[in-house]
């Protein structure tokens, strides 16, 4: 079945959590280095995707101060997480064993962490779904991006999963295209840039 055939749920948004989430890695972010250098870089990264609300990221972060060992071994299993997920996001369609792993990986994260779920007035009038951990402040930090990864997997959108066709960009991305031929993470960055290269090419190849 074609790529295009498959997707039999909800395609947009034209992003998704997880691909996010795989793009603050080193490859992805050179040579500005890791996003998630340490875990207050994580905390502030997850607030800003409103997978954490504030109130939450708060009380986390004074969890942090009295158990930095806690926090220090959060950011090491986000860190776990990630390459699964970046793994996943680039050989998962084509590789059984990548997409067993990252099933394993998610069902990992999904099963040591209890809590509720919840929808909640987002402030832009819409909505958005949460989960709110019981017990352990730091072990439903991750939900929402296995979550993520998840749906893709259930409404098999893997064969929609590019990476930019750059060769210096590691960035992934969801080609929410109705033909899926979309090769750019970014139009105005990797594909003006293959352009103009195309362009000096043709200029140098006539003269």
């Amino acid at each position: 079945m074609a790529a295009s055939e498959r997707l039999s749920g909800p395609l947009p948004p034209r992003t998704r959590l997880w691909l996010d989430f795989v793009n603050t890695d080193a490859a992805a972010q050179s040579p500005g280095g890791d996003l998630l250098r340490d875990f207050e870089a994580l905390l502030h990264w997850l607030q800003q995707q409103v997978a954490v609300d504030d109130e939450r990221a708060a009380g986390i972060r004074r969890r942090a101060v009295l158990q930095p060992a806690a926090a220090a071994a959060t950011l090491v299993d986000a860190r776990r997480v990630r390459a699964a997920l970046r793994a996943l996001s680039e050989r998962g369609e084509q590789v059984v064993r990548v997409r067993d792993d990252a099933v394993v990986e998610i069902n990992r994260v999904l099963g040591r962490s209890a809590g509720t779920r919840r929808i909640d007035p987002h402030t832009d009038g819409g909505y958005t779904r949460s989960f709110v951990p019981t017990g352990d402040a730091f072990a439903g930090l991750m939900i929402p991006i296995v979550e993520s990864a998840a749906e893709s997997l259930v409404y098999q959108e893997l064969g929609r999963i590019r990476r930019c066709a750059d060769p210096r960009c590691h960035r992934v991305f969801l080609d929410a295209t109705k033909n899926g031929l979309r090769r750019w993470c970014d139009m105005g960055t990797c594909g003006n840039r293959a352009k103009a290269a195309r362009h000096r090419a043709r200029s140098a190849g006539a003269r």
